[in-house]
């Protein structure tokens, strides 16, 4: 098996030297011998295409041998579950990626995946973009393959050595106890690492467009389009993954949380931060012609933080993790580098195409006022980068020299705490005040109109949070505070919390917090509710037939809201959850007559009986401690944490959770004493639900996003008298409900007379993958005297979007399929002066 598996990974290896030679010498070629040029551009697309199904059977190679029990390859014996029930087949597949060689490949073979199906769609085109994309990603699959093949270290196929086996073909000695560590035997984390690796195989796309816009010079939003539902995609694998990796850790570590700060943990998040700034400043590239510069360094920087993960799971530089590998010298030096040459990429790229990937306007990637849509994307921008790049310092910082600031010193949770419960908060402020904004300036009067209804509904949630939070949260912080003071016994986090501030700080950000939530979680539901009411009020349908048009035709907008509404939720619960925990650690005595008891805060656990069952398969021992649970006296349940030990050095703890509606009773077992006592670990939770319901609502939201419909448009129309129309109809509906028209709303009312509108776009438009309001068109340079903008209006400062959205409801862009005909010179002139009209009209009846 070994040698097919070697064969597998030189067959891939060759077609990827042979892809990169071909797209490279092709675009040497392709101004002077098209035909050439061509030829090689094809051979390129085969050989991506080959290297792909050479490693999709060099891991379904692995697979076979995981789940036939094949023991001739030393990794597969390494790593190989011997688990048994309805998910023992999981747990075998999941050995692919278990370690550090198959992990590896894994990742190399989910890359090549995304090559060819960019080299399949660009088969009909061959476009100079894609293809040089696909060089640009088939060189960061030869980096990843390269390793797999020349460093003994990382070879998936080594053969498993004749002196551990007998002479009847059995394992023997030491290799018999090998196989897959007991506490990854669980469904959460059996999924959590492919999910994590889709995310950042996926992320390899935009940083690869980014790269191939810079070499054939194009600054137009092609690459943008071409590479944002990837960027997207797998912004929702990173996610997924690390909220799978939250459970896991939540049920199975028996510590009771679900993000501890860990160097593995913080490398996945990494990427995901980046991915906020960089799908916010696609947005902005595709409909206003801006955020050139910073879309290329975002996706450079993505790829580089994706990178910066496996370095320190896989370098070794970072030994305190549980998750992290075995250190390996070619992985420093290979990971490193790749680091190092996606950050130079971008940075000397963008130097040299300064002036290309300009802003389409000038000054377009300025803004006048920091009360605006502008100013609120560049403070998206820039908390998401400052975050990424201090948590890799505080990451990295046992690995530094000491005469750096906290070089040397590993970081502890309350430093982290410090820095993210600010820096978020304060995010999500300006995700909640963002979409109540205008482009360029915001006129109070104007934004507390948008604000007032929302703002009430939010004052009025955050009541009943601080009615919460005076009557349960505070007065348990308090109690731990005064039983630390004295010393208390077994009540484990009163260090951490008199380590994070005076009370009246760490008890104002909380309500700061709560706050916050309150207000983006109104915002984000009100803004939903314009769309779908501008849906029913130009369909003439109810709500529900509305919500579903609404998702239907603008499901970018409706996902992003969504998400939004997901983050104000998972916001609360982190609150509660991370920062007014009650635990306690005690013995209690064995008890079959019941008068054992554990008690903490209202709950009071009563021991009746102890359980150990022998597991001759998995040569491992289950014990497990039955509790009733009582809480304010009365009987809720019963639980039975459990703890499957197999050696001295490896056992598996498994929490026992008991769910209330604003709380988690956590338990845990975790042995016992020489006296015979049992060792209990029990925690309160409070808001926890809250935490699982808004990572499945962002996870729903951002699906949404992806997969929702899109109507591209064609290249070009006529207008008609009708499309002017429809424009002054839509500010007509805006005026009426006295707020700025919402774009959904408008283009809802275009759909309702799609029939006789005729819409004019720019080819290749596509709804808007964010969800704030669409920002408006900017004129390109060179435009014509009409299009030129009203710069130094004051009235355009405030409403600049007005008449720009009611000139989107005329022309349907990104929503609507164009009519097929082409326009001509005329037609096109006729538009922008029918564009520059309807928007002077709209400005006199906003002021």
């Amino acid at each position: 098996m070994s040698v097919y598996g070697l064969i597998g990974l030189l067959v891939a290896f060759a077609g990827i030297v042979v892809s990169v030679g071909c797209f490279a010498v092709g675009h040497l070629v392709s101004k002077r011998r098209d035909s050439l040029a061509e030829t090689l551009s094809w051979g390129g697309h085969i050989a991506v295409v080959l290297s792909t199904v050479a490693l999709t059977f060099c891991c379904a190679l692995l697979v076979y041998c995981f789940m036939t029990g094949d023991t001739s390859i030393r990794y597969v014996v390494q790593y190989r579950s011997d688990a048994t029930g309805d998910f023992a087949w999981l747990y075998k597949l999941s050995g692919l990626w278990g370690g550090r060689e198959g992990s590896l490949l894994f990742w190399a073979w989910l890359i090549t995946v995304f090559n060819a199906v960019i080299a399949v769609r660009n088969m009909k085109a061959l476009e100079r973009l894609d293809n040089a994309a696909l060089f640009v990603l088939q060189l960061v699959t030869a980096a990843f393959v390269g390793v797999l093949l020349f460093s003994e270290a990382n070879m998936p196929f080594t053969a498993m050595a004749a002196q551990y086996f007998d002479a009847a073909g059995n394992l023997t000695g030491g290799a018999q106890l090998w196989g897959m560590n007991l506490q990854l035997e669980h469904w959460a984390m059996a999924i959590h690492p492919p999910t994590l690796f889709i995310g950042y195989a996926g992320m390899t796309v935009p940083f690869a467009y980014a790269i191939a816009a810079l070499l054939v010079k194009d600054p137009s939003k092609a690459w943008v389009e071409k590479c944002s539902r990837f960027t997207i995609f797998s912004w929702l694998f990173l996610g997924l993954g690390i909220g799978l990796g939250a459970v896991w850790a939540y049920v199975v570590l028996g510590w009771g949380g679900y993000w501890g700060w860990d160097p593995v943990e913080n490398a996945s998040l990494l990427p995901w931060l980046v991915g906020v700034a960089l799908i916010h400043s696609f947005t902005v590239y595709r409909h206003r012609g801006a955020f050139k510069r910073w879309s290329v360094m975002c996706a450079c920087l993505a790829f580089a933080f994706v990178v910066l993960g496996t370095f320190i799971t896989r370098s070794g530089i970072i030994q305190e993790s549980v998750h992290a590998f075995e250190g390996d010298p070619v992985s420093l030096v290979l990971f490193l580098a790749l680091i190092i040459a996606a950050v130079l990429a971008g940075f000397v790229g963008v130097l040299i195409r300064w002036k290309v990937f300009s802003a389409d306007t000038e000054g377009g990637d300025d803004f006048d006022s920091f009360a605006s849509k502008d100013a609120a994307y560049y403070a998206n921008n820039l908390i998401m980068l400052v975050a990424a790049i201090v948590l890799t310092y505080m990451t990295l910082a046992s690995a530094l020299p000491e005469w750096l600031p906290f070089g040397g010193e590993k970081m502890l949770t309350g430093k982290y705490n410090a820095l993210a419960r600010p820096i978020g908060i304060l995010y999500l402020l300006i995700m909640a005040v963002c979409p109540l904004l205008s482009w360029g300036r915001t006129q109070g009067k104007r934004f507390w109109k948008r604000a007032l209804v929302p703002g009430i509904c939010g004052l009025v949630l955050f009541a009943l949070f601080m009615v919460y939070f005076a009557t349960y949260l505070l007065p348990g912080y308090d109690a731990l505070i005064a039983a630390g003071s004295m010393n208390a016994e077994g009540l484990q986090n009163v260090d951490a919390l008199l380590e994070s501030g005076a009370s009246w700080q760490y008890n104002g950000w909380a309500v700061l917090g709560f706050l916050v939530a309150s207000l983006l979680f109104f915002n984000s539901l009100f803004l939903l509710g314009r769309g779908i009411r501008g849906y029913a009020k130009a369909k003439g349908t109810n709500v529900f037939v509305s919500a579903f048009g609404v998702l239907k035709g603008h499901a970018a907008s409706y996902g992003g809201f969504i998400s939004h509404l997901a983050m104000a939720i998972i916001l609360a619960g982190l609150i509660g959850s991370s920062m007014y925990v009650t635990e306690k650690v005690a013995y209690i005595k064995p008890s079959s007559d019941g008068s054992s008891e554990f008690v903490i805060r209202d709950y009071t656990l009563v021991c009746k009986s102890a359980e150990i069952e022998e597991n001759k398969k998995a040569a491992s021992t289950d014990y497990a401690v039955r509790f009733a649970v009582y809480k304010n006296g009365e009987l809720v349940g019963e639980v039975a944490p459990s703890m499957e030990v197999v050696s001295m050095n490896e056992r598996k703890l498994v929490a026992s959770v008991m769910s209330f509606p604003t709380e988690d009773l956590f338990i845990v077992f975790r042995g016992v004493s020489e006296a015979g006592d049992y060792s209990m670990d029990v925690r309160v939770n409070p808001l926890i639900s809250l935490v699982w319901i808004g990572f499945g609502l962002l996870s729903f939201g951002v699906v949404v996003s992806t997969v929702g419909g899109r109507k591209r448009t064609g290249a070009k129309a006529a207008v008609s008298a009708q499309g002017k129309k429809l424009s002054q109809e839509a500010q007509a509906v805006a005026e009426e409900a006295q707020v700025e028209p919402d774009i959904d709303a408008i283009l809802a009312l275009a759909d309702s007379d799609k029939t006789t509108a005729v819409k004019v776009a720019p080819p290749g438009t596509e709804e808007a993958g964010d969800a704030h309001a669409e920002p408006p068109t900017s004129p390109k340079k060179g435009a014509g005297a009409d299009a030129k903008p009203r710069a130094g209006s004051k009235k355009d400062t405030d409403a600049g979007q007005e008449p720009l959205a009611s000139q989107e409801a005329a022309t349907g862009t990104g929503k609507e399929p164009l009519a097929s005909q082409e326009a001509t010179a005329e037609s096109e002139q006729e538009a922008e002066g029918l564009r520059n009209k309807a928007a002077a009209a709209s400005d006199d009846k906003q002021d």
